[in-house]
């Protein structure tokens, strides 16, 4: 289980990086324009949040590793991230549409890596939470 959760921290270090690249890849000066300046300031704050967020659990895992898995508390902290990324592979499926991916190559290949990734972080926390 130690592998997993360093990988998962590298992975997740990686995922938090990323979200620095978002409001360029994605466009946001000009996609987010016609927002007003809060729904904007929005925007931007809250990708900066989730991208921290992401790269404090990388952190977590690849630092805290044992203490995740023969601890108590972090048994709990690990049951709180399984259901966490369980409801975001939920969204990837039920909250974006699929004209956002269907018939587009990269799209797709992106929306298949992410529920694939999605899939490992919930089943790697819940089994931490439930089998150890």
């Amino acid at each position: 289980m130690e592998f997993h959760l360093k990988l998962i921290g590298g992975l997740l270090i990686v995922l938090a990086l990323a979200h620095v690249f978002f409001p360029r890849y994605f466009n946001w000066k000009a996609e987010l324009q016609s927002l007003s300046m809060i729904n904007r300031q929005i925007m931007y704050v809250h990708a900066f949040f989730i991208g921290l967020m992401v790269l404090l659990m990388g952190i977590l895992c690849v630092s805290n590793y044992p203490d995740l898995i023969e601890t108590p508390f972090g048994r709990k902290v690990c049951l709180g991230l399984g259901l966490f990324w369980a409801c975001r592979l939920a969204i990837q499926w039920f909250g974006y549409s699929p004209k956002l991916w269907r018939g587009k190559s990269f799209e797709t290949v992106i929306h298949i890596i992410l529920t694939i990734f999605w899939i490992y972080l919930s089943i790697v926390f819940l089994s931490i939470y439930y089998v150890f």
